[in-house]
């Protein structure tokens, strides 16, 4: 069992976690492809959509960058903990009072409440792979904490909502969310024994905050790294907001959308294991610069003109879809490269990059309320496209020491010369 572990690269000790969080973000992904259409249909405009993404997106960036440091306070079970109950308490909200009569106001407030919940959850979780995790096993580890965690937000999230919204309703679905949270935070939090303590003093707890800060001018690299995680997933956050309208206008109706986004993130699932290994052998900032940067931006503007190229074909929009789900893995190694540049304060670096990825979730949106009434679906595919190359190009300066390919290969060179 324990070369079952070693060559996965999954730690032994935290199976019950990447199952629970899995699980966790099931709940949290169901109403990710439908809510925005399912919003315009009852009356909301675009914009207005776009604005309750942006805004629930504001307070998930705040909560990753939180999620690193608080880590390290509080601990990271109590974090997650804390996570748990933002959630539970901002679906009630939203599901409860502001969505049944569309009271606009209230569905702000609460979907932004509701946004601090996930990223407590699980991004404090990669402090601890990051922790326990071997350095020539450390790729491997977070590929697999976003194959669980991409898995349960994009793909059983979207094939579950597929299936429930026919038999349970749009309002009920929403409110299942609440038994799987529940159920993953079981496994996370109950079945997983192993844990990283925090300093619990008040003092220590200011002090990793404003770490969290401070990194980024100590090891400017390592805000390189942000801003790169900040690219990979906004073109994730903002497909959701106009492309089932898009795709709706070459015949494809909700489900087939779900069918295609859950597909989508099949493929990418299983890609950031791949890319995890890749990143382990060809080196993780190679990985990330030419199938992560220049891969997504040719693969983002294949997948938006795919329905016209194709006729409205179904299976070949799904292919250039799949495609691009692929090409969104090449950036899974930058979870082992950023907190590699450091030799301490590994949750102030995860805390930028937790915070490069939570901001997406408000930058996604935010491009296509600002852009699209100007620029149109197609300025924004090309706006989304461009980041991409901005990130494989920001990418080429994101260095390990001795220009190593991974923190394992310098290592090795160390042991050479000592």
């Amino acid at each position: 069992m324990s070369t079952f572990f070693g060559k996965t690269g999954i730690p032994r000790q935290l199976l019950w976690g990447y199952i629970g969080i899995m699980i966790f973000m099931m709940g949290d992904g169901i109403e990710q492809g439908w809510l925005s259409p399912y919003l315009v249909d009852r009356g909301m405009t675009v914009e207005q959509s776009a604005m309750l993404f942006t805004v629930y997106g504001i307070t998930i960036a705040i909560s990753a960058w939180f999620s690193g440091v608080l880590a390290e306070g509080l601990g990271v079970k109590r974090t997650m903990a804390l996570g748990l109950l933002l959630y539970c308490l901002g679906t009630v909200g939203f599901v409860g009072y502001g969505l049944p009569d569309l009271q606009y106001t209230t569905m702000l407030l609460t979907y932004a409440l509701r946004g601090f919940g996930y990223p407590l959850f699980a991004y404090s979780f990669l402090v601890w792979i990051a922790y326990v995790s071997p350095q020539q096993q450390l790729g491997r580890a977070v590929g697999w904490f976003w194959f669980v965690f991409t898995g349960g937000l994009n793909v059983l999230g979207a094939y579950y909502s597929s299936w429930a919204l026919d038999r349970f309703g749009h309002l009920n679905t929403l409110w299942t969310s609440l038994f799987w949270a529940l159920l993953g935070a079981c496994f996370a939090l109950l079945f997983n024994k192993s844990n990283v303590k925090g300093s619990g003093a008040a003092g220590s707890q200011a002090k990793e905050l404003l770490k969290g800060l401070t990194i980024v001018k100590e090891e400017p690299k390592v805000l390189l790294g942000g801003i790169v995680r900040i690219i990979n997933t906004t073109a994730q956050f903002a497909f959701p907001v106009f492309l089932p309208m898009y795709m709706a206008r070459h015949g494809f109706d909700t489900m087939q959308w779900l069918k295609i986004w859950g597909t989508i993130f099949t493929a990418n699932i299983i890609f950031n294991l791949i890319f995890g290994f890749v990143g382990d052998r060809l080196g993780w900032r190679n990985t990330i610069m030419w199938f992560g940067g220049v891969g997504c931006a040719l693969t983002t503007l294949l997948f938006f003109y795919a329905p016209q190229l194709s006729g409205g074909s179904f299976a070949l929009t799904m292919a250039a879809g799949v495609l691009w789900g692929a090409c969104l893995a090449g950036y899974v190694p930058l979870s082992a490269l950023v907190p590699s540049l450091v030799k301490k304060d590994k949750g102030a670096a995860m805390a930028i990059l937790n915070l490069g990825a939570g901001l997406p979730v408000f930058v996604g949106p935010a491009i296509v309320g600002l852009c699209i009434g100007a620029i149109g679906d197609e300025g924004v595919i090309w706006v989304l496209a461009g980041l991409y190359v901005i990130s494989a190009i920001l990418t080429r300066f994101i260095t390990l020491p001795d220009n190593a390919k991974t923190l394992h290969h310098h290592t090795i060179k160390n042991e050479q010369y000592a």
